[in-house]
């Protein structure tokens, strides 16, 4: 009897071993998944749609069933948006209730990046829409996309130049052409951007302020059409920064500049 009673007594102590080290081990494993300092990367895409589709009704932008717009966008003008964008969502734009196209997302870098999405006119005669996208690189200049939305017969060249103030508008002002469908990067400062004809003639203006780590988008737009309304060539520019930024951000560098000679000096004592 009292070997039975021994027997009986060492197998509690087994199973509440058992059931101590089981609970230790998940305790353990619990703890060890609260440590962690491993996380999946999570990037930023801010989203900028513009309006290039010469129309008297504005456009409604959908991802999904959520809408993006909270006030339709009339032609020529831009929104930025926070979307939460993934591979493969689609971006549907609609005059209404009526759809007017859609644009599938088919890749997204692997690094905040700002994507550009313009709706446009694809020709004279329809009313079918083209879309053009650009992802911008993150650098130190700002960066300007120019890309040529216009739909018709005539012909037109982009040009960039620098706006001089106060003292320095007596001096030659520097002035570059922009090829279409391209991206360049920019010094920071006030421009002016026009659209000269093949004969040089001034057919639309635009006033550009470069920000530092900005990234604008230039676009011709207006449509030529053989059947409806038509438009005339214009510029659009997004986003319309601050001219007050430029004084700011000199101010700044200057700050810059100011604390790194002292800085040297202190060194050099």
């Amino acid at each position: 009897m009292l070997r039975f009673i021994s027997i009986a007594i060492f197998l509690l102590a087994r199973i509440a071993l058992s059931t101590t080290v089981v609970a230790a081990s998940n305790h353990l494993r619990q703890k060890n998944a609260g440590a962690t300092f491993i996380s999946s990367l999570k990037f930023r895409t801010t989203l900028r749609i513009c309006n290039a589709y010469p129309y008297s009704y504005p456009m409604d932008v959908f991802l999904g069933k959520e809408k993006l717009t909270a006030a339709a966008m009339p032609y020529k003008s831009c929104g930025e948006f926070q979307p939460d964008l993934k591979a493969g969502d689609k971006l549907d734009f609609k005059v209404r209730d009526s759809s007017a196209g859609s644009f599938a997302v088919s890749e997204l870098p692997q690094s905040d990046s700002v994507l550009v999405l313009v709706i446009y006119r694809h020709d004279t005669m329809s009313t079918a829409v083209s879309f053009e996208s650009h992802v911008f690189a993150n650098l130190l200049n700002a960066q300007v996309a120019v890309l040529d939305a216009y739909r018709g017969q005539a012909k037109a060249v982009p040009l960039i130049q620098d706006v001089k103030q106060g003292a320095d508008e007596k001096t030659d002002r520097r002035s570059e052409e922009l090829r279409f469908n391209s991206v360049v990067a920019v010094n920071q400062g006030l421009y002016e951007v026009t659209l000269q004809n093949l004969q040089g003639e001034q057919k639309a203006r635009h006033q550009l302020v470069a920000i530092n780590r900005e990234s604008y988008i230039i676009v011709r737009c207006g449509v030529e059409a053989v059947q409806g309304q038509s438009y005339p060539e214009e510029l659009m520019v997004f986003p319309e920064s601050d001219p007050r930024a430029l004084s700011g951000a000199a101010k700044s560098s200057l700050l810059a500049a100011a604390l790194a000679t002292l800085l040297s000096v202190w060194v050099s004592l």
